[in-house]
């Protein structure tokens, strides 16, 4: 079995694998988003993360740069090195051909091409293994892939921004801007840190959104936009429709669509995706299992009111992040999410909070599902 010795030198240095990991969000999938720091002889002699489309791993990059120095030394990983023959080499046996003598995990792969095989891999070979090192942290990192292997679903991350009494817009529809400036640059650096955006028809009826990452250096880390559609209402002319062959753009509908719609959007680049429709609508959980099996692993939902309350109400969010601004607008205003059927106490969704900190004359609250 796998050694539980951890001392302070093993959490800093898988601290530091954790800040590579997460430079790999959203930019990975359906890959997770792995770190690795390998150290010999006390010093740092090699760093990597998950390089763009999942490849190569974490492993293989820091292997690269410690070179022969990576003799006798110890690796970092926040998920449990693969074991299978994929596009690339199992990362755990070049970690035992590079020489590496005692390998420190943060969690295992759920996958189960993996699922301990990995660390079975080095110990068979005489590495000593530590695992459990900031697992807590390395999980909500890639809280996403877990989701994506054990229920077979994305992890969903609702993000609102509204006034302090949980409105969006007025009744006319204004809403820009309700938070400031520096809230909507950590709206932006969300959506490099996703797979996918994902918002209602109705959003973009009223926005004309773009649902891309505007942020300096950062603009080739836009997600897929995905559209919940299920009337094929999107104009042709909107912004996601002409600008779909430049950031990937889909729209779930319902089946049966028509045709000429249908090929109208696929010849302007939009991936039309047909799913199933219940009394509700069209059938979130179903379309959340798609969207796992074309591999998107995180979704950012950005409205609007119609459809946070049909995920709320099939109990699909799992995270909120809530920015809030420091103003009040009164009934008159609309919603942040539409009624979606609490007769009872007992049937809200429930949530915990995990983190608030001021942005700007702004608050942003980080929310998890209970």
């Amino acid at each position: 079995m796998a050694t539980t010795t951890i001392s302070d030198g093993d959490r800093a240095h898988m601290r530091a694998a954790l800040a590579l990991a997460k430079r790999g969000l959203g930019n990975v999938w359906p890959n997770p988003a792995v770190g690795c720091v390998i150290v010999a002889e006390g010093r740092v002699v090699g760093r990597g993360w998950t390089q763009p489309g999942g490849r190569p791993h974490a492993e293989t990059e820091a292997l690269a740069m410690a070179g022969a120095l990576a003799r006798g030394g110890t690796a970092y990983v926040t998920l449990e090195p693969c074991s299978h023959h994929g596009k690339t080499p199992p990362c755990a046996e070049a970690l035992v051909a590079a020489g590496i003598r005692r390998v420190v995990v943060a969690i295992q792969d759920p996958d189960p091409r993996v699922a301990g095989r990995g660390i079975a891999l080095l110990q068979a070979a005489g590495l000593s293994v530590v695992t459990g090192v900031m697992a807590e942290e390395a999980a909500e990192l890639n809280a996403g892939f877990l989701s994506k292997v054990t229920r077979g679903r994305p992890l969903v991350t609702v993000k609102l921004a509204t006034t302090l009494d949980g409105r969006i817009a007025t009744h006319g529809g204004e809403s820009r801007w309700i938070t400031g400036a520096a809230a909507r640059q950590a709206g932006h650096l969300l959506r490099a840190e996703t797979d996918a955006i994902m918002v209602g028809s109705g959003t973009v009826l009223a926005d004309d959104p773009e649902l891309t990452c505007r942020l300096p250096g950062l603009s080739e880390r836009s997600p897929v936009r995905i559209v919940v559609d299920g009337r094929l209402r999107l104009p042709l002319t909107s912004k996601l429709v002409s600008t779909a062959n430049d950031v990937a753009t889909w729209v779930l509908t319902q089946e049966g669509a028509e045709q000429d719609r249908r090929e109208a959007y696929e010849e302007s680049g939009v991936d039309v995706v047909e799913l199933p429709a219940n009394d509700q609508g069209l059938d979130l959980n179903r379309a959340m299992q798609v969207l796992a099996e074309s591999g998107i692993t995180r979704v950012l939902v950005e409205g609007g009111a119609h459809l946070t309350a049909t995920l709320l109400r099939q109990g699909l969010v799992d995270r909120l992040v809530w920015f809030r601004a420091a103003r009040v607008m009164g009934g008159d205003g609309l919603p942040a999410a539409v009624s979606f059927g609490v007769d009872h106490l007992s049937q809200m969704p429930g949530f915990e909070c995990v983190d608030v900190r001021r942005i700007g004359a702004d608050l942003v609250e980080n929310y998890r599902k209970i």
